[in-house]
């Protein structure tokens, strides 16, 4: 049975737990459900379980205070124009920031410096002032770059901030450590000490693999800039997130039950061991929800099931987090069931077109990928048609949902499909890149779309 009609697989959420000592409203809102709300008994099917969770809102007097060290590339390269809005919306940002938050800068080219080592910003003038002074020059260190600035991080590190390194670079690194992989096991390092890595592409000259590398393993944003002006709405949205951290540490637990079969996770790396599968994100925002996606397999419930008044248990997810509002460890619970029936009809009007859209998403993203890896392959023609039927399988379940949303990633698909040839491949790439990586990780729109050719 294709994907779309073997989710007949539905979810009724019969108990929740929570563990937790913060009222309601200062607690990441947990949702975990199916696509479906019943399945047909009597045959084996697939659906999709998801983990949503929604950060609380928070006031700004009461947001969490920062940790972060701004990373920013001074090669040659960034000469001018470049190196002026980058300034700016350096400075911007630090502009945002109070006087309890800890700042660091970092500049680098053939070398790293260390311009304002990481402080409280008791004397904002003083580092918006050195923040003015960087001029351009030089080779590009980015991973020393980052390392150092990761290092600065490190000197006031606390589970009570955000711990934060943002980076911005505009060219291929050419000094020290260059590899994605070296990036990716930089990022996965830093993550692993709770340090997310953001990195910002400006213009067409840099990596995106390996700035998504590094984003990805360490559970930070990645943006494309395509030209200096952008950089400051970039940054603009950036500190957006940093500073409406409400939840860090988040671990997702499904524990299936045994008759149920993990397949794979949807988007975010999922760990699957037998009927485990665990997903890590280092931090929720407020009012942004963000979710783990997991494919099962259900058995052909029969016999005895059927005659069942209650519902079947299919899963336990538990949601752990530090809370940063009340700084104490916050754990919730849910059980999720199904219920049988032997109507198809009724299977079908129980789709969750919510939860059914994000499976549509995250599918069609793996579809784009593949579609970017026949084009690094020179097979133009391939990648272009496999385009165009990821659009159409997109435009389908935008009618079948009702979803705007996936009605304007079939368009990126189709504009993606028109500009695969030399001439514009270099930029379509970045974009590919960076609107696979916000789609992974169910990353906020970027405040301008740059999509059109």
């Amino acid at each position: 049975m294709k994907t779309q009609h073997a989710l007949n697989l539905a979810v009724l959420l019969f108990a929740a737990v929570t563990a937790a000592s913060a009222p309601a409203e200062q607690q990441v809102a947990v949702d975990a459900a199916m696509n479906q709300s019943a399945f047909l008994a009597g045959e084996k099917q697939t659906g999709y379980l998801r983990v949503a969770m929604t950060g609380f809102e928070v006031e700004e007097a009461d947001r969490t205070p920062v940790n972060v060290a701004i990373v920013l590339d001074k090669s040659g390269s960034m000469g001018g124009e470049k190196i002026q809005h980058a300034r700016e919306a350096a400075v911007m940002a630090i502009q945002r920031l109070r006087a309890d938050d800890i700042v660091s800068v970092v500049v680098y080219d053939t070398t790293v410096n260390v311009l304002v080592p990481a402080t409280k910003l008791s004397n904002k003038e003083a580092v918006i002032d050195t923040v003015r002074s960087i001029r351009a020059g030089g080779n590009t260190a980015l991973f020393a770059g980052v390392s150092r600035g990761a290092n600065e991080v490190r000197k006031f590190h606390s589970k009570n901030c955000v711990n934060r390194v943002i980076l911005l670079s505009d060219g291929l690194a050419n000094v020290g450590p260059s590899a994605p992989s070296d990036l990716a096991e930089l990022g996965q390092s830093l993550g692993r000490e709770n340090i997310s890595v953001t990195t910002i592409g400006l213009g067409l000259g840099y990596n995106e693999d390996l700035m998504t590398q590094l984003a990805m393993h360490s559970d930070g944003n990645h943006m494309f800039a395509e030209t200096p002006t952008e950089l400051a709405g970039v940054f603009d949205a950036e500190f957006g997130d940093v500073l409406a951290v409400v939840a860090q540490d988040v671990l997702v637990t499904i524990e299936l039950d045994a008759r149920v079969r993990p397949v794979r996770g949807l988007g975010r790396e999922m760990d699957i061991a037998l009927q485990r599968a665990t997903v890590r994100l280092n931090q929720l925002y407020a009012g942004q929800m963000k979710y783990a996606l997991l494919e099962v397999e259900l058995p052909a419930y029969t016999g005895e099931a059927l005659l069942l008044p209650s519902p079947t248990p299919i899963a336990t997810v538990g949601v752990t987090y530090v809370n940063m509002k009340t700084q104490s460890l916050e754990r919730i619970f849910k059980k999720v069931a199904v219920r049988l029936t032997a109507e198809p009809d009724e299977a079908r009007a129980s789709v969750n077109k919510d939860i059914m859209a994000s499976a549509v998403e995250q599918i069609a993203l793996e579809k784009n990928r593949w579609a970017l890896e026949l084009r690094d392959e020179g097979k133009i023609d391939q990648a272009r048609e496999a385009l165009l039927d990821n659009a159409q399988f997109l435009n389908s379940n935008a009618i079948q949902l009702h979803n705007e949303k996936l009605k304007a990633q079939a368009g990126s698909n189709e504009i993606d499909a028109q500009n695969l040839d030399p001439g514009a491949w270099a930029r379509q790439r970045k974009l590919m890149r960076s609107n696979q990586y916000r789609v992974m990780k169910q990353q906020a729109d970027q405040p301008q779309s740059r999509q059109e050719p």
